[in-house]
């Protein structure tokens, strides 16, 4: 796989394949580039129906400016603990914020979200995030506050007294029923227009097989959700909990 940034001539057979609704993973393949480069590059410069290549290439190069800007010459990146490769961890981290802006968050919360994933204490003060992410304090309190409603972030105070936002080891189990209980909403939404659209009616029927399919999964997710919940407490080098499989879910 080739190395460095995206070229601007690769910049535009991007936009040509997303015009022709080529999937991410195909216009990669053209470029023999990873679909995450791909990915990322599309979120990050307008998502797949505003992408432009023109625009996207100088934002990049403007964010290339500030970065040359922020760090001064000769300085070093702070090292990274278990000898990690600095570069490597801003690159996932970067295709982490992706997917979850792929999975519908939105870009601050995705970025803050990702940041705090990829801290070995799973927390961060709003001074840090605003410093790792070279952002304003409102855009984490905003980003915190959606996050916070969510159930995906957590506050607590530390021995200097200091506020925290984390993310523990139940952040996906959190996640994942966050997700049962907004899709039993629409659920019982879509229920209630039955008796205002009538059960005899094309859009009333709709409704109902709507309900009623909503119903099974956001039930299926809890109940996956709770009988996995073992797993995210799984210590390195520690056997793996079983787990019921899918026919007994």
């Amino acid at each position: 796989m080739p190395g460095g940034r995206l070229t601007q001539a690769e910049r535009q057979q991007i936009a040509l394949g997303l015009a022709d609704g080529l999937a991410y993973a195909e216009i990669a393949r053209r470029l023999d580039r990873p679909t995450s480069t791909v990915t990322r590059e599309v979120m990050r410069n307008g998502g797949p129906t505003a992408y432009r290549a023109d625009l996207a290439h100088r934002a990049t190069e403007r964010r290339a400016h500030r970065r040359r800007q922020t760090v001064p010459r000769g300085t070093q990146e702070t090292p990274q603990p278990y000898g990690r490769d600095p570069e490597a961890v801003r690159a996932y981290e970067e295709t982490l914020t992706t997917v979850f802006m792929q999975s519908g968050t939105p870009q601050m919360m995705a970025r803050v979200m990702a940041c705090l994933t990829v801290s070995d204490t799973g927390s961060h003060t709003a001074a840090e995030l605003v410093q790792r992410l070279q952002v304003s304090p409102a855009s984490v309190s905003k980003a915190i506050a959606f996050l916070e409603s969510q159930d995906l972030v957590r506050r607590e105070r530390d021995d200097r007294r200091r506020e925290r936002y984390v993310v523990d080891d139940e952040v996906m189990y959190q996640a994942m029923m966050s997700s049962a209980r907004a899709t039993a909403q629409v659920a019982e939404t879509a229920r209630q227009g039955v008796g205002v659209l009538g059960p005899g009616t094309p859009a009333g029927a709709r409704l109902e097989n709507t309900a009623r399919f909503l119903d099974f999964v956001s039930e299926s997710l809890a109940r996956a959700a709770d009988q996995a919940r073992e797993i995210l407490h799984t210590k390195p080098g520690a056997p793996e909990p079983e787990v019921a499989g899918a026919g007994e879910v």
